[in-house]
């Protein structure tokens, strides 16, 4: 019963740290792709005022 406990305990650890680490990366890729929609409209306008 040990063996279980402790394999469910390994297992439900390394769920959270993938959540975590999944959670993180999708906030950062979200940042990174307003920024640069962000950055493709500012040379857009520049491109248009020309």
């Amino acid at each position: 019963m040990a063996v279980a406990d402790l394999a469910f305990k390994a297992l439900t650890a390394g769920l959270g740290v993938a959540t975590l680490y999944l959670a993180g990366t999708f906030s950062v890729n979200v940042y990174r792709g307003l920024s640069w929609h962000s950055e493709q409209s500012k040379l857009e306008k520049a491109k248009t005022e020309d």
